[in-house]
């Protein structure tokens, strides 16, 4: 079944992504707003009108850009548990998404891509190419990103469900949809209402190669350290001057070379210095912590404070302040909890003909917040690669199986009731 499901699936499932990534939804970080970008609000009222499109009548879509369908199962008794999918519409702010001109390179050979400006994509630094040989590779034309982080997700949720809606053969529970903004920011569900949800429990369609499933993901915060000078004219500075962006520059110098996100990799976390911005006067730096244990957060927030007293006894005069705030914890007590929602996803990956294989995010999802929300949401594999990069692409073999896998595991969970009534 698979590979004809597969091939089936492939070309609805391009069509829509080719037609989502064209949409400029980069996220914006400095922005309070939920979505932070009128783009997020192009995609999400497509998507709502698609949904209706479908004959999805219960489809909401809130002032701060979370849009949820209420899918009714088509079982004439007995109840299985409400199941969620859930993607995210905003693009990394980290490279440009606007304009995104996505190239499709189909019979791929194997070797090198060329893209715009002397760019290539070549399969000796980035191997997981050559598994694509003889497929469709899509890829931006290196002048932004691709966007299939996380359009590929949204993509492959919505293809399931079409095909879903119009294969009524194929028992299926209730399903909730939900499609969020500024994941990529870390604010997407800061307003959203868990309550508003059914489900027991929910999957993100937002990880990357072929078969890797994650239910365990970093506790992260952000820490805005705020450096406040004394500013006099440099040309009788002398023994006055406390220079803010010096301070600020220090600050940074003091975060261990050793524990970057360049020198660390399997469950070593990370400081990161994202943003540097000020004047004599004040400057501030934006610094993300990563770790996958509590107390190794706690011990970073500790260095994080230490650091700022050391710049203070080198600037005498000037002030270092270390506002930390949280951004997301890890899932992994929450979706251990309950076994069966990783078991249930690895047969679903298996059934498409594929290896599930369990790894854990060095980043988060919105899965992340949902799971301390109290609904367990662990990750799927969307066929994307080389995140946030000018270098982005994704398979579209790996895409149908992202996409199958999604129907299997709609249809697993509707099997329970058999089982329940077999009991």
């Amino acid at each position: 079944m698979s590979i004809k499901l597969q091939s089936e699936l492939k070309e609805a499932l391009l069509e829509r992504f080719l037609r989502y990534v064209k949409i400029t939804t980069m996220s914006d970080p400095h922005v309070e707003t939920l979505p932070s970008t009128p783009g997020q609000w192009d995609l999400l009222h497509l998507l709502k009108r698609e949904l209706g499109e479908l004959g999805i009548a219960d489809v909401e879509l809130d002032q701060w850009g979370h849009l949820v369908a209420r899918v009714p199962g088509n079982l004439r008794d007995g109840e299985v548990p409400t199941i969620g999918l859930m993607a995210h519409v905003d693009t990394s702010p980290d490279m440009s998404g606007v304009d995104v001109k996505p190239q499709v390179h189909r019979d791929y050979d194997g070797n090198v891509i060329s893209l715009k400006e002397g760019y290539i994509l070549d399969p000796v630094s980035y191997p997981e190419l050559l598994q694509c040989k003889g497929g469709t590779v899509i890829t931006s034309d290196g002048t932004t990103l691709l966007g299939a982080d996380d359009k590929a997700g949204v993509s492959e949720i919505m293809t399931a469900l079409s095909w879903l809606l119009a294969h009524d053969e194929i028992t299926r529970g209730d399903l909730e949809i939900v499609f969020t903004p500024d994941e990529e920011t870390g604010r997407g569900l800061d307003r959203f209402d868990p309550s508003s949800l059914k489900a027991s429990c929910c999957y993100t369609v937002d990880g990357g190669e072929r078969g890797i499933i994650e239910g365990e993901c970093f506790n992260a915060a952000v820490a805005r350290v705020s450096c406040v000078g004394k500013v006099i004219h440099l040309g009788t500075a002398r023994g006055k001057l406390v220079n803010a962006v010096a301070m600020a520059s220090a600050f940074v110098s003091m975060l261990p070379r050793n524990e970057s996100p360049e020198a660390t990799d399997d469950r070593y976390g990370y400081y990161a210095a994202l943003e540097i911005s000020g004047d004599l006067d004040k400057a501030y730096v934006d610094v993300y912590l990563r770790d996958f244990e509590t107390s190794g957060m706690e011990r970073r927030v500790e260095a994080l404070n230490y650091f700022a007293k050391a710049v203070e006894a080198a600037f005498p005069g000037g002030t270092v302040d270390v506002d930390v705030r949280k951004q997301y914890a890890n899932m992994r007590d929450h979706i251990a909890a309950d076994p069966h929602i990783m078991e249930l996803l690895e047969t679903a990956v298996a059934k498409s003909g594929v290896e599930p294989v369990r790894q854990i995010i060095r980043g988060g999802t919105d899965g992340s917040r949902l799971s301390e929300m109290g609904i367990p949401t662990p990750n799927i594999f969307t066929g994307g690669h080389n995140y946030h990069s000018r270098f982005e692409w994704a398979s579209l073999e790996i895409m149908a199986e992202a996409c199958e896998t999604l129907i299997h595991l709609v249809s697993l969970w509707a099997e329970q009731k058999a089982k329940k009534s077999a009991v």
